[in-house]
């Protein structure tokens, strides 16, 4: 398996860029969206260095199986479980009894996802680097 680490780790970046935009222009859900995907590339770059495969979209198991091969800190598993529920109803009207998510999610939510997803990729270019 070819190393593509890098292109992953780009593209979460990319990602979390696209958060930001999103949070400026008060597109909530997407901003807690696009950070959910740029913490989820940016383990999975990890998975591409180390040539091991991952499958899946919650950001908290994929760096619990992470842990086997390195040293993860519990509070970065536990943070991305935040974003975690972040994935489906950020997306979908039906993940909530009434309202649609542009409706629902708030300011405060898009900059802790935002946040949180700094710190997984800051702690992901960590393993790359090593």
């Amino acid at each position: 398996m070819a190393d593509r680490s890098r292109d992953w780790m780009r593209q979460a970046e990319a990602d979390l860029r696209h958060a930001r935009n999103s949070r400026s222009l008060r597109d909530f859900e997407w901003a807690c969206f696009a950070a959910h995907q740029a913490a989820e590339k940016a383990v999975k770059a990890c998975f591409q260095k180390l040539h091991a495969e991952v499958w899946g979209d919650t950001v908290s198991l994929m760096l619990s199986r992470l842990s086997e091969r390195v040293a993860v800190p519990r509070a970065v598993v536990e943070r991305a479980k935040i974003l975690d529920k972040h994935y489906i109803p950020a997306r979908y009207p039906n993940g909530f009894e009434e309202g649609a998510p542009t409706d629902l999610y708030t300011s405060e939510e898009a900059e802790n996802a935002i946040t949180i997803a700094g710190e997984v990729i800051e702690f992901c270019k960590g393993v790359l680097a090593g």
